[in-house]
C-alpha cells in the first residue's frame, strides 16, 4: 500500500501586493492618524467605522463574471450567492451608510473615517493591494462653505502632523470650469452629453498627464496623437488648432501662475506679511478667477464654476487662509470624471531625490472634491456631498523625508533575570515602572546566559537595563545600566573618559523608578 503523500509545508511569505507592518511603523502611523483625527474632531466631524465588506452592488462595481471577480475589487459569493467585496475606498461605504441611516443622522452629516482599503490591481514598487486611507466628508449640503472648510481643514492637518507652511500648497479647481472650457472648445454639447464623449476622454487623460508629458506632449495628444520614447503610439483627440488652443490656454494659466518657483515666492511673501506682487496681479487666486471668467464667459456651466471658486476663495480669505496655503489653480484635474464641482489637491512642494538620485518634487499627498451623484444611486434623489482623502502612506513617507519621524524607536526598559526563583521580585520591579508610566518588561527567555539577555535588550532598542542578583537583593539595591550612554562610551571614549563617565549605577531598591526616570530624561 502506497504511503500517503505528505502535505507540503506552506511557504512563509505575504501574498503578492501585501506586506506586514512592525512596531514603529504601526505606532508612528497611529500617532499621525491621532493628530489628524484631532483636527477633524475640532472641525465638528464625527468618527464612523463602517464594514470592511460591502455588496458589490453597493460599491458601484459591475457584477463579476463567473470565473473571476471584477477588476479592481476582491470579491466572492456568500452562501446566498450574493456577491460581496472588500471596500476599495471609504467613500462608497459612506454613501451606503448615509442612504441606510439618513433618517437617524443629522443633515448635513459630517464624518471622518480611517482604515485599510483593498484594490485588486497589479502591485509595483511602493504600490500595494492593501493600504490606509484617512477621509473626511460632509453629506447633505451644497454650500460652498463646506468645500472651503474641507480645504482649510486639510491645510490644518498637514501642519498638525509636521509639514511646515511653505512646504505645501492646497490647490483648488472646479469640474464645471473645465466643462465650460470643453464647451467653448466645441467638444461638449450640454444638450447631448454623449456627443464627443471619446474626444473628451482623450482630452481629460491628456490634461492629467501634463506634469509628466509637459505642454508639448499634451498638445500632441490633443491633435493627431503622440509616439513615446519606446515607439508606442497613443491616439489623439484630433482637435483642430482653434480647439486645441482653447485647452492649452486653460492649462497655461495654471502653468504660468502656479509654477513651483512662483508658488514658493507667493508663500514667502504671504508669510512675511509684505504686499504680494504676482504674475497677473497682486493675488494669484483673484488673477486665476479673472482669467477663467473671461475664458468661459459664453458657457453657463463654466461661469457657474468660476462663481463657486470665487466664493470658496472669499470664504477662505475670511478665515485667514491666504495663497501661502491655498490657491485657485486651474491645472488641478484629479478625478474629474468622478467629481461634479470643486476639486482640490494637497501638494508638497519640497524636493526629494528619486531612486536615481535626481531631485524631484514630492508631489500630492491628499485630494478630494464635490461629488453630488454618489448617494443618488441608493435614494434616487441627488444628495450633495464633498470630501477629502489623505494618502496615509504618502504622508508618512513625506514626514520621513522631512525628518519629522523616523530613526530608531525606543524600546522598553528590560528587567534582567539573574535568579529565576526570584521572578516575583522582578515582576514587582517591572510593575512599579509601568505604574509610573514607564514602558518596561521582564526578560522571559532562558536566563542562564546573561550575555544573551543584554543582546536581547540591544535588539529591542532598550534604553535601560535593570540588573539584580543575589548580592543586590542582600544589600537591597539594584544596578541600573544606561544602555544608550554605554554604547556611546564603548564606541568613542578613551579609557580615562570611560572611567569618568560610568554608565551603570547602583542605587537603593526604593529609588529604582526615580533613577530610571532621571536616565530617560537625560537621554531625551
Amino acid at each position: 500500500m502506497a504511503k500517503p503523500s505528505k502535505q507540503p509545508r506552506p511557504k512563509a511569505e505575504a501574498p503578492k501586493g501585501f506586506r506586514d507592518y512592525f512596531g514603529a511603523e504601526v505606532t508612528t502611523r497611529a500617532e499621525m492618524l491621532g493628530k489628524i483625527a484631532g483636527v477633524y474632531h475640532r472641525y465638528g466631524f464625527d468618527a464612523l467605522e463602517s464594514s470592511a465588506v460591502e455588496t458589490v452592488e453597493a460599491l458601484g462595481k459591475f457584477l463579476p463574471d463567473v470565473d473571476r471577480p471584477n477588476d479592481g475589487v476582491f470579491a466572492w459569493q456568500d452562501e446566498d450567492e450574493k456577491w460581496l467585496a472588500l471596500r476599495y475606498d471609504l467613500t462608497a461605504p459612506l454613501a451606503r451608510v448615509y442612504a441606510q441611516h439618513r433618517n437617524d443622522l443629522p443633515t448635513p452629516y459630517r464624518r471622518y473615517a480611517m482604515g485599510p482599503v483593498w484594490r485588486n490591481e497589479k502591485p509595483g514598487p511602493g504600490r500595494f493591494r492593501q493600504f490606509y486611507q484617512c477621509d473626511a466628508d460632509t453629506v447633505g449640503t451644497s454650500s460652498m462653505a463646506a468645500d472651503a472648510e474641507i480645504c482649510a481643514m486639510l491645510a490644518d492637518c498637514l501642519e498638525e502632523v509636521g509639514i511646515e507652511r511653505g512646504d505645501y500648497v492646497v490647490r483648488v479647481n472646479n469640474r464645471k470650469v473645465l466643462n465650460g472650457v470643453l464647451e467653448v472648445a466645441g467638444i461638449l454639447d450640454p444638450a447631448n452629453p454623449d456627443h464627443f464623449a471619446e474626444e473628451r476622454g482623450i482630452v481629460l487623460r491628456a490634461i492629467d498627464k501634463l506634469d509628466r508629458l509637459g505642454p508639448e506632449g499634451v498638445r500632441a495628444l490633443l491633435g493627431e496623437g503622440r509616439k513615446d520614447e519606446s515607439g508606442d503610439f497613443t491616439k489623439g483627440a484630433n482637435l483642430n488648432n482653434e480647439q486645441a488652443a482653447k485647452i492649452i490656454s486653460f492649462l497655461n494659466i495654471g502653468d504660468m501662475m502656479f509654477s513651483l518657483k512662483a508658488r514658493e515666492q507667493t508663500q514667502r511673501l504671504a508669510m512675511s506679511g509684505r504686499p504680494m506682487a504676482f504674475a497677473g496681479g497682486s493675488n494669484p487666486s483673484k488673477s486665476a478667477i479673472s482669467f477663467l471668467r473671461s475664458l468661459v464667459k459664453s458657457s453657463t456651466i463654466g461661469t457657474e464654476g468660476v462663481a463657486e471658486l470665487e466664493e470658496i476663495a472669499a470664504l477662505l480669505a475670511a478665515q485667514g487662509y491666504g495663497p501661502d496655503r491655498i490657491v485657485i489653480d486651474p491645472s488641478v484635474v484629479r478625478g474629474l470624471g468622478y467629481y461634479t464641482g470643486p476639486v482640490f489637491e494637497a501638494e508638497l512642494t519640497f524636493e526629494i531625490l528619486d531612486e536615481k538620485g535626481r531631485p524631484r518634487q514630492f508631489g500630492s499627498v491628499a485630494g478630494g472634491g464635490r461629488y453630488d451623484d454618489l448617494v443618488a444611486r441608493f435614494t434616487g434623489q441627488r444628495v450633495p456631498a464633498v470630501g477629502v482623502s489623505i494618502g496615509v502612506d504618502r504622508l508618512l513617507a513625506a514626514l520621513h523625508a522631512k525628518g519629522r519621524i523616523g530613526g530608531t524607536a525606543q524600546g522598553p526598559v528590560v528587567v534582567t533575570v539573574m535568579d529565576r526563583d526570584r521572578m516575583a521580585e522582578y515582576q514587582a520591579m517591572v510593575g512599579e515602572l509601568r505604574r509610573a508610566g514607564i514602558r518596561a518588561e521582564v526578560y522571559l527567555g532562558n536566563p542562564k546566559n546573561f550575555g544573551n539577555q543584554m543582546k536581547y535588550a540591544d535588539r529591542r532598542g532598550s534604553p535601560v537595563a535593570i540588573i539584580a542578583g543575589g548580592d543586590e537583593f542582600a544589600k537591597d539595591v539594584v544596578q541600573i545600566k544606561d544602555l544608550i550612554l554605554g554604547a556611546q562610551i564603548a564606541e568613542n571614549a578613551t579609557l580615562e573618559e570611560w572611567k569618568e563617565r560610568p554608565s551603570q549605577y547602583e542605587v537603593p531598591r526604593g529609588q529604582l523608578v526615580e533613577k530610571v526616570r532621571e536616565i530617560l530624561a537625560g537621554q531625551g
